[in-house]
């Protein structure tokens, strides 16, 4: 026991002993002044360790304890930049992130010697190709029209487009980035919830304002919706859709969150909110409780913005929720122009840990439920469905388009085209690259007319690899993608088109009874236009 104590307390006693022997011998032997002071500086914060008591390890071993909290404060880039593989995904592993930097400043992103993916791996996709392959097609074209039967100013939009981030969340700078590429490039920039601020507009940039619980940018006194400054907003030329927002993927079930010390005097007044607490938006809206009064909401913001697309965004939960508001659909007669699916993998600045792991529907299952209930019920041509969530690649892209999405958005795949690092601080005001931070100083790193460029860059680019992969799958546009061209291994021995393994409604089976497979009739038979709760909830047993 002396002989553990004492090693314990070795490193602290020898800096004691050199501070007690060098202090009298530094008037005549001066070059000992650094050792000195050295020793002095370990020796106080020896004695503070043994007296501090918010840390055991501290107390057991004085001075050597803080060794282990440096290395631990360190330890997500010891692990990002020496330890982590290539395709290890943390959330994004090396090989993507590497596939944006190389996109985003037009440099080849061809890799040499095959591929680093085991496909004998369980999971492990692809798309099938053609013996006859075609001329790519012009990326430029890659574009879908959204706007039912019920919007007057419909919008062609690219394929791939920015998702929501909020100014808040990230930086001015990066706003400004991001909306000046959009605008180099014909694309849409989501505003996330956080309002339209100033940066948003600087450049002219397609926007899609994102209305979220808080009301943000529209909102009275009280945090109620305002239809009068709703209707100043989305009135804007370049205001293109009004996208409600329900839920989001990281966090569904839960608000927003801008912690108080990110929340500058721009951004109070961006957002109408107070400065002296951490900005939380409501879990649920204060407008609707139902599915028929969520779609004369819907139906209202479309008045109000003179007839633009107006839609949701959701996070997928409950099935017989969403079921709920398609029967809502068919009884009011009342259609968003779009629906934008965020799996649960999509990416925030700061959520709950047990939210981003073990709540909502993952992306995949959630496009093909809400493609195959639209498809169900019949109107699934009159509506668009968007999808996000860990997008970054062309391959991603066609893996949602064939499954029943009709056009992808990546929030992430832009951050890093324009700098992101993946250093994980986003909550925390002190991003390394300028991107997710507020803090001046910080955010100046960021060069606008840098950054911007390459967020064009890595649009056209990717765009430009979807037209090769399609070109050689035999096909010269993305509408074209079904699931059958795109294959899953689900074991060393076998794999299977999308088509082969899951269930694909045919046009109006849901109205005609006529159901393949039991969930979606139970689903079915549970929702209910007039309210989200089931109508038989031992159904779901």
């Amino acid at each position: 026991m002396k002989l553990s104590l004492f090693n314990r307390y070795t490193f602290f006693v020898l800096c004691v002993l050199v501070t007690l022997v060098t202090l009298p011998l530094v008037v005549r032997f001066g070059w000992l002044w650094p050792l000195l002071l050295v020793a002095a500086a370990l020796s106080l914060l020896g004695i503070y360790d043994l007296l501090q008591t918010r840390h055991a390890v501290r107390r057991n071993y004085p001075i050597l304890g803080n060794v282990r909290y440096l290395v631990e404060s360190i330890r997500p880039e010891i692990r990002q930049y020496l330890i982590e593989s290539d395709n290890e995904q943390l959330p994004f592993s090396r090989t993507q992130r590497s596939l944006v930097y190389a996109r985003a400043k037009s440099q080849t992103s061809d890799r040499p010697f095959g591929t680093l993916k085991d496909v004998n791996q369980t999971g492990y996709e692809f798309i099938s190709h053609s013996m006859l392959p075609v001329v790519p097609g012009n990326p430029d074209e890659f574009r879908v029209q959204i706007g039912g039967p019920q919007c007057r100013q419909p919008y062609s939009a690219s394929i791939f487009n920015i998702s929501a981030m909020s100014f808040g969340s990230l930086s001015a700078n990066a706003i400004l980035a991001l909306n000046k590429g959009a605008q180099l490039g014909n694309f849409a920039h989501d505003t996330g919830e956080g309002s339209i601020s100033p940066y948003h507009l600087q450049h002219g940039g397609d926007l899609i304002w994102e209305l979220g619980s808080g009301y943000f940018g529209c909102r009275d006194d009280n945090g109620a919706f305002d239809p009068q400054r709703f209707a100043e907003q989305a009135r804007r030329p370049q205001v293109k859709m009004i996208e409600l927002k329900l839920s989001q993927g990281a966090k569904p079930g839960h608000g927003g969150i801008l912690p108080r010390h990110k929340i500058t005097a721009e951004i109070a007044a961006t957002r109408g909110i107070p400065r002296d607490r951490d900005c939380v938006s409501p879990a649920r809206h204060a407008t609707f409780s139902t599915p028929i009064e969520l779609l004369q909401f819907l139906q209202r913001l479309r008045e109000l913005s003179e007839g633009k697309p107006v839609g949701f965004k959701l996070c997928l939960g409950h099935p017989w929720e969403f079921m709920a508001i398609a029967k809502a659909m068919l009884e009011t007669d009342i259609l968003p122009d779009f629906i934008v699916v965020d799996g649960k993998e999509g990416g925030t600045g700061a959520a709950p840990l047990e939210f981003s792991n073990h709540i909502g529907v993952p992306l995949r299952e959630a496009v093909m439920f809400v493609h195959n209930t639209l498809v169900g019920v019949g109107l699934r041509e009159h509506i668009r469905i968007g999808a996000s969530g860990k997008l970054i690649s062309a391959f991603d892209i066609a893996s949602v388009l064939a499954i029943g999405a009709d056009w992808a958005n990546s929030a992430r795949g832009f951050m890093f085209a324009i700098g992101c690092i993946q250093s994980m601080s986003c909550h925390t005001n002190q991003c390394p690259t300028g991107v997710a931070t507020q803090d001046p100083r910080r955010q100046r790193a960021l060069v606008v007319s840098d950054k911007a460029q390459r967020v064009y860059n890595f649009h056209r680019s990717t765009m430009h690899a979807l037209s090769e992969m399609l070109a050689a799958a035999g096909l010269s546009h993305p509408a074209q993608l079904e699931p059958r061209f795109l294959v899953h291994r689900l074991s060393a021995n076998e794999i299977k088109l999308y088509s082969q393994m899951h269930v694909f409604l045919a046009p109006g089976a849901l109205l005609g009874g006529e159901v393949e497979g039991d969930f979606y009739k139970r689903m079915w038979s549970m929702a209910r236009a007039d309210s989200f709760e089931p109508a038989t909830p031992m159904a779901a047993s």
